[in-house]
């Protein structure tokens, strides 16, 4: 298979960038994406060319590191998916393949589409945490919990912290990503102690880094890669107007 890839070049977050446009030829269809990538940069380096930067790290759809814009869609034309699973199957041959960094305020580039997700290392640092001592770790069955909180909370659990959520939402809103939180604390004994504080010291942090409002588009939800509700995020209104009525 053959591709025409338009990739954002970007020196770095000072330089103006701009699409350049690339061809990769006889690419494997059960190639990835990520692959795909690594050959065109080994092509790069011995035409004597500066590779393009992208982030990875796991390459199995857990650390969602592999955080892309493809033709318009974060991560890819794949639903439930990082850009680490999506295979070149999934394209025409001699499509030609529009890549971005997440185009978010929030996540300036670093360079070419590598960006800096800080942000929401952030939010977690205000407040998405258990700190309460809980002691040894209690015998499995000590603290019963209904297994409907349990599976919410693993299911909340599962967000990767990719940044596809507000890369994809027209506000550019991080609500997806800190309800995931709350909730995957919430659900449980050990972080309801400290619900109240958690919810408003994280929206606070969201608001404070430029993030945008939740209109409700269901976009963020639509683009996760692990498809995480945004049932959450009507738990995190809840969580922080309940805090914010006992002040």
């Amino acid at each position: 298979m053959n591709f025409t890839l338009k990739i954002w070049r970007q020196k770095d977050a000072k330089s103006q960038g701009a699409f350049e446009s690339y061809k990769v030829e006889n690419i494997s269809a059960d190639t990835s994406f990520l692959e795909m990538l690594d050959i065109l940069n080994n092509d790069l380096v011995h035409q004597g060319k500066e590779p393009v930067a992208f982030d990875h790290d796991c390459r199995e759809g857990i650390c969602g590191m592999c955080s892309l814009h493809i033709d318009g869609r974060a991560h890819g034309p794949g639903d439930g998916a990082t850009t680490c699973q999506i295979y070149m199957r999934k394209f025409k041959d001699g499509a030609t393949i529009t890549i971005e960094p997440w185009r978010s305020a929030a996540f300036p580039v670093i360079k070419d589409l590598v960006v800096n997700r800080g942000a929401y290392d952030q939010i977690l640092q205000a407040g998405g945490f258990v700190s309460v001592r809980t002691n040894s770790v209690p015998d499995g069955n000590a603290i019963p919990i209904a297994k409907a909180d349990a599976d919410e909370s693993m299911d909340a659990a599962a967000c990767v912290g990719c940044g596809a959520c507000a890369a994809t939402c027209k506000n550019g809103s991080a609500m997806l990503f800190v309800a995931a939180r709350v909730s995957s604390l919430a659900k449980l004994p050990q972080g309801r102690v400290e619900g109240a504080r958690r919810a408003k010291a994280m929206v606070a942090k969201m608001d404070e880094l430029g993030f945008g409002n939740c209109t409700n588009t269901g976009a963020c939800q639509a683009e996760c890669p692990k498809q995480i509700s945004i049932a959450h995020i009507a738990r995190l209104n809840r969580e922080f107007l309940a805090a914010k009525l006992e002040d």
